[in-house]
């Protein structure tokens, strides 16, 4: 197995048999898609997820007065899904996006069915990467009622620098539930501290 697949990232020696990587490994389809390609629309079913080699993505809501608002921004290492569409098979009401250019390492849902039933790691680390999920969800969803905007986004410059400093500040103003022109004074207001 090569020692340099990006997937060996992902499913760690410590974790996963070389036999159990030598399972996985082949199933996943590595794929290329390009700034503002979609990866999955509202309306349809999460059929597949992703694991993002090198690229940013987001994902994103219309609101109901039609405002694009960013749900989380994905880089090298996510998992990008929709959880709850991937898994009770109902359609999605979000989008997901490419910031970039982006190569990503796809798994179709009847392949993880697969080699979840099969593979005891395999089940072990989606378990644990959705509990993961569920926590830092929590932890969004009460920051945005609990928190001051600036506690908001220091939290995101320390957890995801990489963000702060690849995506567009109309992207990070709507994820942090701002104006583009509060995110401005924010950022200035930081920087003069």
């Amino acid at each position: 197995m090569n020692d340099q697949h990006f997937l060996n990232n992902i499913f760690k020696t410590q974790d996963f048999s070389a036999e159990e990587r030598g399972l996985i490994f082949p199933k996943f389809k590595k794929v290329f898609f390009i700034k503002n390609d979609f990866l999955l629309q509202e309306g349809t079913t999460e059929n597949q997820y992703w694991f993002v080699e090198s690229g940013f993505v987001r994902s994103f809501v219309i609101d109901t007065e039609g405002n694009d608002i960013s749900t989380n921004f994905y880089s090298t290492g996510d998992i990008v899904i929709d959880w709850t569409s991937f898994f009770l098979r109902n359609p999605t009401r979000e989008n997901i996006q490419a910031l970039t250019d982006c190569v990503c390492w796809q798994l179709d849902f009847n392949t993880f069915q697969t080699l979840f039933h099969n593979i005891r790691s395999f089940r072990e680390q989606g378990r644990t990467t959705l509990v993961s999920s569920y926590f830092s969800l929590k932890q969004q969803s009460v920051s945005m009622i609990a928190d001051q905007a600036k506690d908001r986004y220091l939290r995101l410059m320390k957890e995801k620098p990489h963000v702060i400093q690849n995506v567009s500040l109309k992207h990070i103003a709507s994820f942090l539930g701002i104006t583009d022109t509060s995110l401005s004074r924010l950022r200035k207001e930081i920087s003069e501290e």
